[in-house]
């Protein structure tokens, strides 16, 4: 195979990151039950900035793959209209073309709306979001090339087309866009999910260039050379590359109106107007774990924040304490018994385990039963031996559970509404955020909180104060949200001094 813009063996003219890409995809190996050599990979998803030549490499795979895929194999690309999709098809063959031993009209032909290898009789074609129906079509291998233009129609489709497929992949490409509906935010959440450990799906690829969070604040984009590099490996051995991105950076330093073309295509950052962004890094939540220790709560004096959800989503329950300066946590979570597996298929989330571990519990049958959860609050006290002194609660859907909480004859305990705007919610929400990056926060093991914290985004009203936005984050914040209620309670009383609670108080 010929590169044909270097005029060299694709061998000596290939990318770093598209060797990576290319061996651990198509490389990486696994038995299957019949002891046949399988993909390991299933997954593949590619976060890579323009000009990285990421449509050239996808040409590479699909190549490979007609030349060495069993007979009668197809293969599609999906893409928002037929001219994009076709990119691939024109990429394919100047390589096939500047190939001597491919260009054999014995190995391939290219016709007008495929392209088919001879030897092995499988065939590629183009498919256009706009023009095309997806369905009906089987896929032993497909592209989805600018996945951030797209919703996750065409993907979906294109998984579901593999379900009775063992040797089965799917490729996901494409540079950040500024919308929040599309398919590639859900992919790099998973993705990131996985690298994280919060997900389990080993057979999941991903290579997710784009820059460090240190360098989303205080504008470092505009002078952090580093940006560049980590969103664009092309430009680390090619100066070229890099001094074209960083005169582009230059204008979009001085121009708002070049600002979000630069950042999203060329730096792999989601700019919006709407100051949408993560709460907190997962790996800064992560370094705040602790082991579960049930000894020390005993004699604490606590505040309960807890989020009441619809009747068939998700609930949770927040304990909190403070403690030597360190704000102390234990959060559950609550979902309905006979809803668990449709939640797992399709939230991605292993609900099962963390009920194993105590981290979640299914009450109810395809709603919750607040009765559990409201006995559940009252018999901390007995499980535990804290002293309940608050509980902050959200009146949404509250109400008959707070008059129960505080009517209960041998423990009534003291609420407080705590209104959901960004005034009232700013400071325990910054609260919070500042005790977890000076790692004065503590939490017991619990994945389904670490999840939460990933899923989490922030708003900023016209005042630029932050909170947790349910609508705009990735997927359930439940927990974090009734972690705020409970934080806003402990800083109001203990950290705002308004309470005495001992000698250590800030």
């Amino acid at each position: 195979m010929m590169h044909p813009d270097l005029g060299c063996t694709m061998y000596e003219g290939m990318e770093d990151y598209a060797w990576l890409l290319i061996v651990a995809v198509l490389c990486t190996k696994k038995k299957d039950k019949s002891g046949a050599d399988i993909r390991y990979y299933t997954t593949a998803v590619l976060e890579i900035c323009r000009k990285n030549f990421k449509t050239f490499y996808s040409a590479v795979i699909f190549i490979l793959l007609l030349l060495t895929e069993p007979q009668f194999s197809r293969f599609f690309s999906v893409a928002p209209d037929l001219k994009l999709s076709s990119e691939l098809k024109i990429a394919i063959r100047k390589i096939i073309k500047c190939s001597p031993a491919l260009a054999d009209a014995k190995v391939f032909k290219i016709l007008r709306s495929e392209v088919r290898c001879v030897l092995t009789e499988s065939e590629y074609t183009p498919l256009a979001y706009s023009e095309d129906k997806m369905d009906g079509k089987l896929a032993n291998a497909f592209l989805a090339d600018e996945a951030g233009a797209m919703d996750s129609y065409p993907v979906e489709s294109m998984r579901s087309s593999q379900i009775t497929l063992i040797n089965k992949l799917g490729i996901i490409i494409s540079t950040q866009y500024p919308n929040d509906n599309n398919v590639l935010i859900d992919e790099i959440d998973i993705s990131k999910k996985v690298l994280d450990g919060v997900l389990d799906d080993k057979r999941r690829f991903s290579l997710l260039y784009e820059p460090d969070q240190d360098f989303l604040v205080k504008d470092k984009w505009k002078t952090e050379d580093l940006v560049i590099y980590q969103s664009n490996p092309v430009a680390v051995n090619n100066k070229n590359v890099f001094e074209s991105i960083k005169k582009m950076r230059s204008y979009a330093a001085l121009y708002e109106n070049k600002r979000e073309n630069y950042l999203c295509k060329h730096n792999n950052i989601m700019y919006k107007g709407l100051g949408v962004e993560g709460y907190v890094e997962i790996t800064k939540v992560k370094e705040c774990c602790i082991a579960s220790e049930r000894e020390f709560w005993k004699g604490k004096r606590v505040f309960i924040g807890f989020d009441l959800s619809m009747s068939d989503d998700n609930t949770a329950v927040a304990m909190v304490t403070y403690h030597e300066g360190k704000i102390f946590a234990k959060v559950w979570g609550f979902i309905p018994k006979d809803r668990v597996e449709f939640k797992m298929e399709k939230e991605k989330v292993p609900y099962k385990k963390l009920i194993k571990k105590g981290a979640c519990f299914d009450c109810g049958d395809q709603v919750i039963d607040y009765g559990f959860v409201e006995r559940f609050i009252l018999g901390l006290p007995e499980e535990y031996g804290v002293q309940i002194v608050q509980v902050g609660y959200d009146q949404y859907n509250a109400i008959s559970t707070v008059q129960k909480l505080e009517g209960d004859e041998e423990n009534p305990l003291e609420c407080v509404q705590i209104i959901q705007h960004s005034k009232t919610l700013h400071a325990p929400t910054k609260l919070l955020r500042e005790y977890i990056l000076s790692k004065k926060f503590c939490y017991e093991e619990n994945r389904m909180l670490e999840i939460n914290f990933q899923n989490a985004r922030c708003t900023e009203d016209t005042n630029l104060n932050k909170f947790v936005n349910k609508k705009k984050s990735a997927g359930k914040v439940d927990m974090v949200v009734s972690l705020i209620n409970a934080v806003f309670l402990l800083n109001v009383n203990v950290i705002l001094g308004e309470e005495s609670w001992g000698a250590n108080v800030i």
